[in-house]
């Protein structure tokens, strides 16, 4: 076989299909849209799901992809096995052809045949195939196409070569493609009882979408049968360059030789494993990162974690006293770049979060790994580690359960799997919610069906405020109704095309009204279906609506207005921060409203002052410049390609509004240029002014700021200086005086402050002949109680030390009731001590009025507790001594 990179065995994959008339569709993020079963894109077919079940429509029936598909979470996940096994990644790439009703089980058996066996040169003799056991066609076809013998056609009974969609849906037989490494390693074909063994390895599997399941008894012929196949690059790379591991293949030698060069520790023995690991791990982690996942406790960003902190305590292992992964980006960047741009594209974003996480996760690694060895010193192999230590490590030292495990891999010790579930029951506050889905809800077929029957609603209000438009349906609670004549009542209404902007990219949903010759209804909302349907939410206020009513729409142009003058704010906001704090400032989140702005940010650190009056100057200074503002539709390709900014994760169409807000001193570098379907001002001095009002933490390396625009930060800076102007009226002063004002009643009040503690401290400590005056006399020493109210703690205890250091012999008990709280300070002469304790009469006085506290032996002090009980507290006093 040919010598093959993995990167000429991808090239040749898609180029093969394109040649016979395949699409070439780009892969999609591994955040899926249109599924909230799965928590991560795992396989090539997931981003043409809603096209195999006809929800969706394309404009070509055949298509080619290279899928980057993670499998480290939920349902799918080959964590624990990644680095110490042959095949197992989290982060792979799926090659794949499909068919939407267009060619089915012959062509599709013919382009894998050829392409395996002349473009890629596997031997014949070296390919078995599997088929459904009552697929007879497939079996034909496979006699015909490959003159393949009964031998190398092996027929399966089991649901391994059936596949289905779910309980019901489009479902229809497999036929994997397996390859023969030989017989130096063990196993035997499928459906023998070594078929575990890792001789005979599926490459691809040709799934044929032949039947409609209605429900569990019936099945019927699909009327367009389709094809979905998939084989695994990493798999293929390994067959084609000779190898039977895929970590041997180039993509990883490259990675790992890599990290060689940097840690100077051989990648052999033990330390193999560790190496494999940080590879695998770092494709996952970047690819997540650059998709918008950010790491975190909880959903996909609690498996981010747990993936990064995997590999980063395997770099640990290997010596490495520094941060790693960030290091060896370029070399993933170098290497899948080209395929994936967007790696490229967020390759500076990526770079700061994966040295930021590394950072972070050394401060308790050395630590809890100190733990592990302690509570593991004297454990024997094959034995168990408490669910309590495991526990300890997740909670204190951020340690997932999985990173503990395999750390005790290598030592045989299992971990109390139910001890430590136990300890996370116990601890609420830090339990997560079970994973039910990817956390965002799939679109009622409804809205598919109104998108078949309708198409796209046409905006026409990036230069419209209103506009004639027909009533396409009109829904209420999720069901379609005809009509609608109960004043007030709620309901969404859908129309062929109009000016209102529906709520998406950050930017809120126009409001205003819509008239008709029969009725009056006020649009409350306007939001946004399946990214192409805009549905206007509404309330009847005269008349009736009808479906096919022709109405006239129009939006409130002053919520408009500001709407668009805090948006085009918002892009200058994002373009100043990245040349005042760097280029990795990327957006995590955004609202544009039309009273302010919220921008969240990669950042890890707050804002001083002065980058925040430097970030105001320099919006400001472009909003007066009153530079043009350009729209204009681009290819997404094209548009990246020339230097617009793309949110990272974000879907777009293959053709995108590009927002240019120019510089008139350097016209071929813009201030700002993003892709964004919002709307915007015309020119920058629409913006009027700006004015950020708040600066906050929001999550971990994460900032958000919150400005205001227009008169909305006029009336900011008016609520401001109305503030101050009341100031200098109650201070009797001048706007220049009044900080010297401040400053000397601050003093002033200090002072006070201090002359009032000293003179309150003189009045607690008695005197000599006070103390002789009031004292009781027991036994052999002088006890004397008081309750005085209003008095801080601090100073009875002040007050308490002073008599009990100058007098012998004395006991002294001190209440006091402040805001409602009660406190009881002793103080002992030292001299006695020995025999009455304070601490001990305080333990005793807790006792009886409640609350707790402790103390020294000469001085004590209690809280809470009934203050009732203080009106007996006097005479009951000598039983507690």
């Amino acid at each position: 076989m040919s010598k093959f990179t993995t990167t000429q065995i991808r090239n040749t994959f898609i180029d093969y299909f394109v040649k016979n008339n395949h699409t070439y569709v780009p892969a999609s993020s591994l955040v899926p849209q249109n599924d909230p079963t799965l928590m991560f894109t795992n396989s090539g077919m997931v981003q043409f799901k809603d096209v195999f079940t006809g929800i969706d429509k394309r404009d070509y029936n055949k298509a080619t992809s290279s899928q980057k598909s993670v499998r480290a979470g939920g349902k799918h996940n080959d964590l624990d096995n990644v680095g110490y096994t042959a095949r197992h990644h989290t982060f792979f790439e799926m090659l794949g052809n499909f068919s939407f009703g267009d060619y089915f089980k012959e062509e599709a058996i013919y382009y894998a045949w050829n392409l395996l066996t002349k473009s890629f040169s596997i031997p014949k003799e070296k390919l078995y195939v599997t088929v459904f056991h009552d697929d007879e066609e497939a079996v034909i076809y496979w006699k015909k196409i490959a003159n393949l013998t009964d031998e190398r056609i092996i027929r399966i009974a089991t649901n391994d070569n059936f596949w289905s969609m779910g309980e019901t849906g489009p479902c229809g037989p497999c036929s994997e493609i397996f390859y023969d490494h030989g017989d130096k390693i063990f196993g035997g074909l499928p459906g023998t009882k070594n078929a575990d063994g890792d001789r005979y390895i599926e490459i691809w599997n040709l799934v044929f979408m032949q039947f409609e399941q209605i429900n569990k008894d019936t099945r019927i012929e699909l009327p367009k049968k389709s094809v979905d196949t998939g084989m695994g690059l990493e798999r293929i790379s390994a067959v084609i360059q000779g190898v039977h591991d895929n970590y041997d293949i180039d993509l990883f030698r490259e990675i790992i030789g890599y990290t060689e060069s940097l840690l100077k520790v051989k990648a052999t023995g033990e330390e193999l494993f560790s190496y494999r690991v940080i590879a695998d791990h770092l494709r996952s982690s970047a690819f997540l990162i650059a998709d918008g996942v950010m790491p975190s406790n909880e959903g996909r960003g609690y498996v981010l974690r747990r993936i990064m902190r995997r590999a980063m305590r395997h770099a640990h292992q290997l010596g490495a006293s520094e941060p790693l992964m960030y290091k060896l980006l370029p070399k993933l960047v170098d290497l899948f770049g080209h395929t994936f741009p967007e790696i490229k594209r967020a390759e500076d974003f990526v770079s700061s979060i994966l040295k930021q996480e590394e950072e972070r996760f050394k401060v308790t690694l050395d630590r809890g790994l100190k733990l592990l060895e302690e509570e593991t010193r004297t454990l024997p192999a094959n034995s168990t580690l408490s669910g309590e230590v495991a526990f300890k490590l997740y909670d204190t030292y951020g340690f997932p359960l999985d990173l503990t495990q395999d750390i005790l891999k290598k030592k045989n010790i299992a971990i109390d799997n139910a001890g430590f579930e136990q300890m996370m029951a116990e601890q609420k506050e830090r339990a997560r919610s079970t994973w039910i889905g990817s956390g965002e809800s799939k679109t009622d077929n409804m809205w598919f069906d109104l998108l078949s029957e309708f198409g796209s609603t046409e905006f026409l209000g990036y230069s419209l405020n209103s506009s004639e438009a027909k009533v396409l349906a009109l829904i209420i609670n999720g069901t379609r109704t005809r009509q609608i004549s109960e004043k007030g009542k709620k309901f969404t209404l859908i129309t062929n095309q109009t000016p209102f902007y529906g709520e998406s990219g950050g930017q809120m949903g126009d409001i205003g009204f819509i008239n008709s010759e029969h009725g009056k209804i006020k649009v409350l909302d306007t939001l946004k279906y399946l990214g192409k349907i805009h549905g206007h939410i509404c309330e009847l206020e005269e008349g009736l609506v009808t479906e096919n009513d022709e109405v006239k729409l129009t939006i409130d142009s002053y919520h408009r207005k500001y709407l668009r003058m805090h948006h085009s704010a918002t892009h200058l906001l994002h373009a100043v921060l990245r040349s005042v704090l760097g280029n990795h400032i990327t957006q995590k989140g955004s609202l544009v409203a039309h009273d302010r702005l919220r921008f969240d940010i990669s950042h890890p650190n707050g804002l001083t002052s002065a980058e925040i009056n430097l970030i105001e100057d320099k919006v400001n200074q472009i909003i007066v410049d009153n530079s043009p503002v350009h729209t204009k539709l681009m290819s997404t390709d094209s548009a990246i390609e020339s230097g617009a900014m793309a949110l990272f994760g974000e879907k777009y169409e293959n053709e995108v509004r590009v927002v240019s807000i120019g510089n008139e001193n350097d016209k071929e570098n813009p201030y700002s240029f993003e892709l964004c379907g919002g709307t915007h001002v015309s020119r920058t001095g629409d913006i009027g002014i700006f004015k950020i009002v708040s600066e906050s933490a929001i999550a971990a390396g994460v900032r958000r700021i919150e400005a205001v625009c227009g008169t909305y930060a006029l009336s900011f800076i008016r609520e401001n200086e109305k503030l101050l102007a009341t100031i200098i009226n109650n201070l009797k002063t001048n706007k220049q005086d009044v900080l010297q004002k401040l400053d000397s009643l601050i003093h002033s009040k200090k002072e006070l402050e201090k002359d009032l503690e000293k003179k309150q401290l003189e009045t607690l400590s008695l005197t000599a002949e006070e103390i002789n005056r009031i004292a009781k006399d027991i036994d052999n020493i002088r006890l004397i109680y008081k309750q005085i109210d209003n008095v801080n703690s601090k100073l009875l205890r002040m007050a308490l030390q002073d008599m009990v250091k100058n007098h012998n012999n004395l006991v002294v008990v001190y209440t006091s009731k402040l805001d409602d709280k009660l406190s009881v300070l002793v103080g002992v002469s030292k001299n006695i001590t020995s025999e009455y304790n304070a601490g001990n009469i305080v333990k005793k006085l807790t006792g009886f009025i409640g609350g707790s506290g402790g103390g020294q032996a000469d001085l004590a002090q209690a809280g809470g507790g009934d203050i009732e009980k203080l009106t007996i507290l006097e005479k009951e006093l000598p039983n507690f001594l």
